[in-house]
């Protein structure tokens, strides 16, 4: 549990005078989201340097502009007038002067953020989450990272087309650009721990070994079809850990070959393959056996509104008594998970599309998002170890919104005594952000409401406009 010396830190002597502007605003944070999430994040990573970038005595110092590109990222769909706006209100609260209206200052300070220091950001707020939700499953008293990817669009500028073109399948003009990423999830928590980012050219396979790392001995590694290949479960077996993934659709299962373990579960042996595949490194393929034996499950799927009737697992956990089937099966359901972190992410904190437009900026938007995302993970754990509530059951959306309007009442509490009772009704409405236990729900993917029918771009707006333009001097 938070103590109120980690929450708020020490407050600023009101007998001794504050000279300059930086004093001043170190004397109180810079925004209601400090008070709550600061502790999360490592001492000094906002600190003003004394030397170089962010030495310079200026409003947006490198802790107003992280916290006010935070509240954007848990703000989603305010502009960067609208943060801007946020800080002057700030500053004439606190008396510290008037702020320039005009946003480039403030875009400028964001394309200061060093990388480094919100990719620190973002492993020092997926440790919190995770320390906090130990007490919480795990599966055989193991770590559990599930890995899938996704893709996010971004502003049709030049700079990102180039960086990471369009679908070959649109006309020039007419799309997006298109990220591709892959990222590995606590199961436990649903922090984000890693990811990688790349363009259409890149496969998911490919950006999956950059991370792969992140991935310790006595870890158990869950994913879909997409990472089952040879080289990933002898790679990962070879560094002690153990995989559960849905076989691939291009290999062939066949249970009457090697030794059976019980109904529909064999253990087989698979080859190496004659030749690497692209995304294989010579080293690697040369480390590889020759072969590896590996166990496979298949249990039929009842539950209704699932397409698939019968779905087969391969594993390298071999221990049909330690781990029955049954659990593998269990197991494996618990991947959907990673379908609701993603549709957090994308839909909640809205990074299926992403504003900035040059390709740096690009890569510090995606960061804060997922740093924000694991700050509030962080608060859900923490709220379901001090009430003693399920994490898995826990609203991702009520957690946000309960956190949006309990630190601007906590920001404004006239003493500690009021903070700290304040703080006590947050864990417990965080707690009680849960979601109705709603077992074997089937809805069709439909929309009710009608929308206004428009045509699709099919050629560039600048070509559309002329022709406007034109069709207008011809009717004169």
């Amino acid at each position: 549990m938070f103590t109120t010396a980690e929450l708020f830190g020490r407050f600023h002597s009101s007998q001794k005078p504050l000279g300059s502007l930086h004093d001043q605003l170190a004397a109180a944070p810079p925004q209601e989201l400090e008070a709550l999430l600061g502790a999360a994040l490592p001492a000094g990573l906002l600190a003003q340097t004394e030397a170089g970038q962010g030495s310079r005595e200026r409003v947006y110092t490198v802790r107003i502009t992280f916290w006010t590109f935070l509240w954007q990222a848990l703000n989603p769909g305010s502009s960067c007038r609208c943060a801007v706006r946020k800080v002057m209100a700030w500053f004439a609260l606190r008396g510290l002067g008037q702020v320039s209206p005009d946003d480039s200052p403030y875009c400028q300070a964001r394309a200061r953020l060093d990388r480094d220091t919100l990719e620190r950001a973002l492993g020092a707020a997926a440790q919190a989450a995770e320390q906090r939700a130990r007490s919480q499953w795990r599966f055989h008293d193991r770590d559990v990272l599930v890995g899938d990817g996704t893709t996010s669009s971004a502003a049709d500028t030049r700079a990102n087309q180039r960086a990471y073109p369009q679908s070959a399948k649109q006309t020039p003009g007419c799309g997006f650009p298109l990220i591709k990423w892959v990222a590995l999830f606590s199961l436990t928590s649903g922090a984000l721990l890693e990811f990688a980012v790349g363009n259409k050219h890149k496969s998911e396979l490919a950006l999956f070994r950059k991370i792969w790392g992140r991935l310790q001995a006595g870890m158990i590694f869950l994913a879909d079809r997409g990472f089952c290949d040879y080289v990933t479960l002898t790679a990962l077996w070879l560094r002690h850990i153990d995989a559960v993934l849905r076989l691939n659709a291009s290999r062939a299962a066949d249970f009457r070959r090697g030794k059976r373990l019980g109904p529909y579960e064999r253990l087989v042996s698979w080859q190496k393959p004659s030749r690497p595949g692209r995304t294989v490194t010579q080293k690697l393929w040369r480390r590889l056996p020759d072969q590896i034996t590996l166990r496979l499950v298949r249990y039929p799927v009842t539950i209704p509104g699932f397409r698939s009737r019968y779905i087969t697992l391969v594993t390298t956990l071999l221990d049909p008594v330690t781990y029955p089937a049954a659990e593998l099966a269990q197991l494996y359901l618990r991947r959907w998970r990673v379908e609701l972190f993603l549709r957090d992410l994308k839909t909640t904190l809205r990074l299926d599309h992403l504003t900035c437009k040059t390709p740096a900026m690009l890569h510090r938007e995606l960061l804060m998002h997922l740093v924000a995302y694991n700050l509030v993970r962080a608060l859900m754990s923490e709220a379901a170890s001090l009430h003693e509530a399920p994490l898995d059951r826990l609203s991702f959306k009520g957690s946000l919104d309960t956190l949006r309007h309990f630190s601007l009442v906590i920001a404004q509490a006239r003493s500690r005594h009021q903070r700290s009772a304040l703080i006590e009704d947050l864990w417990a409405a965080l707690a009680q952000s849960t979601v109705p236990l709603r077992p074997h729900r089937v809805e069709p993917r439909c929309q009710k409401r009608r929308y206004r029918s428009y045509p699709v771009l099919t050629q560039p707006r600048r070509v559309l406009k002329a022709r406007i333009c034109r069709l207008k001097k011809t009717r004169k």
